[in-house]
């Protein structure tokens, strides 16, 4: 099957809780066992240089608040759900996801992209960082291809990890800035977990959504060296027009922060 082919099927991590009452929320699943965890304020992301599209990280509780929506993974988690499952491998906790690790070696290249997610609580307002959930964070490399799946880098396994929340819900990866390939926006996908020892296979997460980034970013990337496989595809596609965000964006567009000679800064607040 083609790579194009693939592409098109794309359209459309426990720490033990301290008491008994803890545990029986945990039972019920959902927002409601969220409202006790964490109570540290939230990190703000970003850094310097120009700043494009909605701020990202709340101080504090906002009336805007909401839980980010459920996206589909699509054809290339290596959660479990298709095919290999990443999730069970030793090294997948970790913050640079540029490089390959276990026995394969392979490396990412690309303009450096820095992930800030912060997971708060949308029942509660979304003022308090989740501190010990998890987040899997994958994406396409620079030339649109997933790792473990697409041809050529099936044995390869970068742009793929797992990171455990601070005290402000934050985790931060170190990437690279992810193509834009035919029929989809450029974005990131994500699954947030209660803690690293629930982080195991998909059908333990608490959320899958996606990242979009935003439109003027990604035209600046898109001109530079390496990423010419995007210009086309990009042109053709639009928030509005992408079957993921089309429905609505605002939650999911991420604050970029950057230019391409130093790397960017993606920040994104993930109510769930």
């Amino acid at each position: 099957m083609s790579e194009e082919e693939l592409h098109d099927h794309d359209r459309g991590l426990s720490f033990d809780l301290p008491t008994l009452a803890r545990r029986r929320m945990l039972a019920l699943g959902g927002g409601g066992l969220l409202a006790v965890a964490g109570c540290a304020a939230e990190a703000s992301g970003g850094g310097g240089g120009s700043t494009s599209s909605p701020s990202a990280a709340a101080t504090e509780a906002d009336a805007s608040c909401a839980a980010i929506p459920d996206e589909t993974g699509g054809p290339y988690p290596a959660d479990g759900s298709n095919g290999v499952n990443v999730l069970t491998e030793s090294g997948i906790v970790r913050g640079d996801i540029t490089s390959s690790f276990g026995s394969a070696s392979g490396v990412a290249e690309g303009v450096p992209l820095t992930i800030e997610l912060t997971v708060v609580d949308a029942a509660s307002g979304c003022g308090a960082g989740l501190q010990g959930a998890a987040v899997y964070l994958w994406h396409c490399d620079r030339d649109g291809n997933y790792s473990l799946y697409s041809q050529g880098i099936e044995n390869e396994n970068y742009l793929r990890g797992v990171q455990e929340t601070d005290a402000s819900g934050l985790v931060t990866f170190t990437s690279v800035f992810p193509a834009c390939y035919e029929g989809r926006w450029p974005h990131i996908h994500f699954e947030v977990y209660r803690s690293l020892d629930q982080a195991t296979a998909a059908r333990n997460a608490l959320k899958t959504s996606q990242l979009a980034l935003p439109e003027d970013v990604c035209d600046t990337v898109y001109d530079s060296d390496g990423y010419s496989r995007s210009v086309q595809s990009f042109a053709r596609v639009s928030l509005d027009t992408d079957n993921v965000f089309s429905d609505g964006s605002t939650l999911q567009l991420a604050t970029v922060t950057g230019e391409v000679s130093q790397g960017y800064v993606a920040s994104l607040r993930l109510g769930v």
